[in-house]
């Protein structure tokens, strides 16, 4: 196994959190976890491979809806418990709801607000099969 693989703090269940930026514009897009087999996939395609915790399988962003995640790169936080990615978002829709990111309600007066429009409709990009995120 790499080096650099041993060098990240895996939680319990053998992942680590990752965090999504889009790399022109510095938006965070989106939260999710990759284990050891979805940080290397992702770097040897250059595109963002994740682990479902759901579904319990790797899950290559885009496949489903076209909405890819081109790596621009890779940064360990300092206690090498997290990762950033920088990516370049393909068409502009990094959420399953089919918003540009997935911080899109917004806490307002007790309660929670949606603070940005719908870009793209999820039965376009998943038709009627089930959407992975």
């Amino acid at each position: 196994m790499s080096n650099w693989l041993n060098k990240i703090s895996w939680n319990d269940q053998g992942l680590i959190p990752v965090i999504i930026q889009d790399a022109e514009n510095k938006t965070v897009l989106m939260h999710a976890w990759m284990n050891k087999e979805s940080l290397s996939k992702t770097i040897e395609c250059g595109k963002v491979v994740y682990w479902s915790r759901s579904r319990q399988q790797l899950w290559l962003k885009g496949e489903q809806s076209g909405n890819f995640q081109e790596v621009k790169s890779i940064r360990l936080d300092c206690d090498n418990d997290t990762l950033l990615l920088t990516v370049k978002q393909v068409g502009g829709v990094a959420c399953h709801t089919g918003r540009a990111h997935c911080f899109y309600q917004e806490l307002v007066d007790d309660e929670w607000k949606v603070q940005d429009d719908v870009i793209k409709s999820p039965e376009s990009m998943y038709g009627n099969k089930e959407k992975t995120s």
